[in-house]
C-alpha cells in the first residue's frame, strides 16, 4: 500500500476527509488507510461510516487497529490515543 493511500484526519469537517478518501478510491486505490489521533478519532470513525454509506456503498472496513502513542510535549511524555481503519473494495 503506498502512502498516497493514507488519509490524516484533524480538525478540518467531516465531509473534507470524506472528499479525500471518495477521490483515492475513484484514482485507483484498493485500499484507503484512515488514520486518526486523539479527539480526531470520533471524526475519523464519521468518515469511515459516511464514505461507506453514502458514496461508496461496495467498500467494506477491512480493519481496525488502535493504539497508543507516547507524545514529547512542554509538560513531558503523554499518551495519546490512535486509530487507523482500513477501507477496500
Amino acid at each position: 500500500m503506498a502512502e498516497d493511500d493514507v488519509v490524516f484526519v484533524g480538525n478540518k469537517p467531516v465531509m473534507n476527509y470524506v472528499l479525500a478518501v471518495v477521490t483515492q478510491f475513484n484514482s485507483g486505490a484498493k485500499d484507503v488507510r484512515i488514520m486518526a489521533r486523539g479527539r480526531a478519532i470520533s471524526r475519523a470513525v464519521d468518515v469511515a461510516e459516511v464514505s461507506r454509506s453514502r458514496f461508496l456503498p461496495d467498500v467494506t472496513v477491512k480493519g481496525i487497529q488502535i493504539s497508543t502513542e507516547v507524545l514529547n510535549t512542554d509538560r513531558g511524555e503523554t499518551n495519546v490515543s490512535a486509530i487507523e481503519i482500513t477501507l477496500g473494495k
